[in-house]
């Protein structure tokens, strides 16, 4: 080998030690650089102020971060292209090439601190300024060289994208405003996705200068250094020029106001569920909210006169069961009545509400059809005698016309054929919490009100009728995950509930819609609590289900304060507001409903007795196919003075005759409220054999009850019976003593004076008789 080769060689080996010393020093590098992130890892998390945005992104309510700071989260789709061209050119043109640190910057930089002994320019990129905003630092070169580190840091754990989403999130814009959507709100009342380049180029400048260029106070200035940039803009094309010469004519008015405060009550229960979320997506539609506030508050401000201050409103979509709008009082700031209060999920009694349901049960288990003859009388169940809204009694009435006038009787009827329990069940099924408390004490009085429901269950339930039966929770959060729903009714059963709620001859509709062509197209129930402290109206159609509830918080009732003339008014108000397009013949029966002729009388399929038919609808297989027995045939004797019973029926001198058939409560109904009906002759007086048809019926007391006598101040027991229309007096009996003679409809007081068991029996004229047992305790 010669010298020059082994010149060229000493080179090259040089060279490849150099290199590889070089690699290693980089290496070396790079692994100190993952042992420090590792043991001092930068921390990126902030609190930000939590916004509750509608379906559209749009703010609804905003609360201040931990430290108290209007710092709201800018989402990534939230930062438009024009935004991001204005910060990167004005403050890191270079941001997408370098890795956190700007070397030519930092030399530039460096070399006019050092070598002219002043500042000309900085070196900070946009990553070195997010750094400083994570962890503010006194400016020295010590905290530089740690800025440089943090953000080599920041260009590892986090995207470019990220890293200006940060930046943005967290510059100031003086006071306690932070980040650019902040500002945005605050100061111009728009999404930062919708600002002009005029306030873009304004916010843009702002964060170098917060004090100087206050917002609302320097506006002018503002005004000039804006014009500044946008001239520069408009120098190196960064954005068209007729946009750029449309943003310097813009006059700059911009000021601080109060940040969104719409749908409240919920804005509160859903950050109280979650806390630490920047963001909480709702399925409120901000237009529709927004209506719904100023007609509650419209409406409510109408009820003040009659000392009603309370209303809330839930909204649903039926189609995916998105809430819509959502209003917990009619003024969440008011003092009187604690309008802070969220009424639609308040523990309230539902007044006739529930009935819809225990019809639609009644329909379900083939019980009852639309069509079925029920009777509005008194009757007693085990001590509880249920009365009419009005106080009044209606005789024979159809399921259907129960129901679409709200009559409490037959209702219980239904109830007692489904079931306490059923319902329970069923209620339990559908998310009804403090019914499932209270599910060992409730009895027939449920189907009236004697329970405890809230709005948001009640509008719930509804609006599985306009589902064909389907029951789902409500949503409130777009990024929820859809619960499986039930079926809880037959979509037949729903058609035949859904018609008759949407009937208009109700006592129900308010008097001010009765004549009216904005009366919507829906099914709707309405409901009064007892004593008159709750007003509910709950409505449907295929598009939405809205349910209104007014009263008072406090529980004070209101002679004034029904369901018909307080709720229903602005039920049909939303409707006719949130509905752009209402479908007016949404209501269509399912394709399989079959319908059948049935005895008007009876509301069951005609027997031979049956005159006339109407149509009903029935579910095959489950309605009952009994036929019509409105009829009895009863033997009379020739010249129709007596009855015979098949003991004493002769072997001729008779006849057959056919009688309305009556229930006995109805015979008493009639008795006692004088109305003519066709009477059976009275039973054959020579009959000697033993005859309990149609005995006497003890309605009060209750068989079985146990009943409590304050000694102070004592009040006697009633004794009441139900008896045949051939019976004319009773005759009362305490433990086999004989009490009194009296009327068939007249009212036995008795009063126990000790403690202990007893028996009270009552005969009729007829030496028919009935027993029951009651417990008595004497309270001192």
């Amino acid at each position: 080998m010669n010298l020059l080769s082994f010149k060229y060689r000493l080179k090259e080996i040089t060279k490849v030690t150099v290199l590889t010393k070089l690699c290693y020093a980089v290496l070396l590098l790079f692994l100190i650089f993952l042992l420090l992130n590792a043991i001092f890892p930068i921390n990126i998390n902030k609190s930000y102020a939590t916004t509750v945005v509608d379906a559209n992104g749009e703010i609804l309510y905003s609360f201040l971060s931990k430290d108290d700071k209007w710092r709201m989260y800018t989402q990534l789709n939230e930062i438009s292209d024009d935004l991001k061209k204005a910060i990167i050119y004005k403050e890191d043109r270079l941001f997408y090439y370098h890795y956190g640190v700007n070397p030519l910057a930092i030399s530039r930089a460096f070399f006019n601190n050092v070598i002219k002994g002043k500042r000309t320019s900085g070196a900070s990129t946009i990553t070195m300024q997010v750094v400083r905003l994570l962890e503010p630092k006194p400016r020295t070169y010590a905290n530089k060289l740690l800025e440089m580190f943090r953000a080599i840091q920041l260009e590892w754990k986090l995207s470019k994208a990220e890293i200006l989403q940060l930046y943005l999130n967290l510059v100031p814009y003086g006071g306690n405003i932070e980040g650019v959507k902040s500002a945005a709100v605050l100061y111009f009342n728009k999404m930062p996705n919708h600002l002009s380049l005029a306030e873009i180029t304004a916010l843009s400048i702002i964060p170098n200068r917060p004090s100087s260029l206050q917002i609302g106070v320097h506006n002018e200035q503002i005004e000039q250094e804006r014009n500044k940039w946008l001239l520069r803009f408009k120098k190196d094309n960064i954005f068209n020029k007729n946009t750029i010469d449309d943003a310097l004519s813009e006059p700059f008015l911009a000021k601080r106001i109060a940040s969104p405060k719409i749908a409240p009550h919920l804005a509160f229960r859903l950050k109280q569920q979650y806390p630490d979320s920047a963001v909480i997506h709702t399925t409120i539609e901000k237009d529709k909210q927004i209506a719904t506030e100023k007609l509650v508050k419209t409406y409510s401000n109408k009820l003040l006169p009659f000392n009603i201050y309370n209303t809330a409103v839930i909204a649903i979509d039926n189609r995916n069961m998105q809430v819509v709008a959502y209003v917990g009082s009619s003024d969440f700031y008011s003092n009187i009545d604690a309008g802070q209060v969220d009424g639609v999920r308040a523990v309230r009694q539902p007044g006739s509400t529930l009935k819809p349901l225990i019809y639609a049960m009644a329909f379900n288990q083939g019980t009852l059809t639309p069509k079925t003859i029920m009777t509005d009388v008194p009757i007693n169940y085990n001590g509880y005698s249920p009365v009419n809204f009005n106080q009044e009694f209606n005789g024979y009435v159809t399921a259907e016309n129960a129901l679409s006038k709200s009559l409490n009787i037959p209702a219980v009827k239904a109830l007692n054929m489904v079931g306490v329990n059923n319902v329970v069940e069923k209620l339990i099924a559908c998310n009804f919490k403090t019914i499932e408390q209270q599910k060992d004490h409730l009895g027939l009085s449920l189907v009236l009100g004697g329970c405890g429901v809230t709005l948001e269950e009640m509008t719930a339930l509804y609006a599985s009728f306009a589902n064909n039966g389907k029951y789902s929770s409500p949503k409130y959060i777009e990024q929820a995950q859809d619960v499986a729903s039930i079926k809880i009714l037959n979509e037949d059963v729903v058609f035949m509930i859904d018609e008759i709620l949407t009937k208009v001859e109700r006592p129900d509709l308010p008097n001010s819609w009765q004549s009216t062509k904005n009366l919507p197209k829906i099914s709707w129930k309405t409901g009064t609590s007892y004593g008159r402290r709750d007003a509910w109206s709950i409505g449907y159609d295929n598009n939405y289900t809205i349910g209104v509830w007014v009263g008072n918080f406090s529980g004070k009732g209101v002679p004034e304060l029904t369901g018909a003339q307080m709720a229903s008014p602005l039920l049909f108000n939303l409707f006719n507001t949130l509905e752009k397009k209402p479908n007016k013949n949404w209501l269509k029966a399912p394709e399989n409903l079959q319908f059948r002729m049935v005895c008007p009388e009876s509301g069951l399929p005609p027997s031979e007795h049956c005159e006339h038919t109407i149509m009903d609808y029935f579910i095959p297989g489950i309605s009952s196919n009994m036929t019509c027995r409105h009829l009895q045939k009863i033997y009379v004797s020739e010249n129709d003075s007596f009855s015979y019973c098949m003991n004493c029926l002769p072997t001729a001198g008779y006849k057959e005759e056919w009688f309305p058939n009556h229930p006995i409560e109805m015979l008493a109904y009639f008795e006692e409220h004088h109305i003519n009906y066709t009477k059976i002759p009275k039973h054959n007086p020579q009959c000697t054999a033993f005859n309990n048809f149609n005995p006497p019926q003890i309605a009060t007391p209750s068989n079985g009850n146990t009943y409590y006598i304050i000694k102070e101040e004592p009040e006697a027991l009633v004794l009441s019976v139900n008896v045949a229309s051939d019976v004319k007096k009773v005759y009362w009996y305490i433990n086999n003593q004989f009490l009194k003679e009296a009327e068939k409809t007249e009212k036995v007081l008795y009063l126990p004076t000790q403690s202990g068991r007893y028996k009270i029996s009552c005969s009729d004229d007829k030496a028919r008789n009935s027993d029951i047992e009651i417990d008595v305790k004497v309270v001192e």
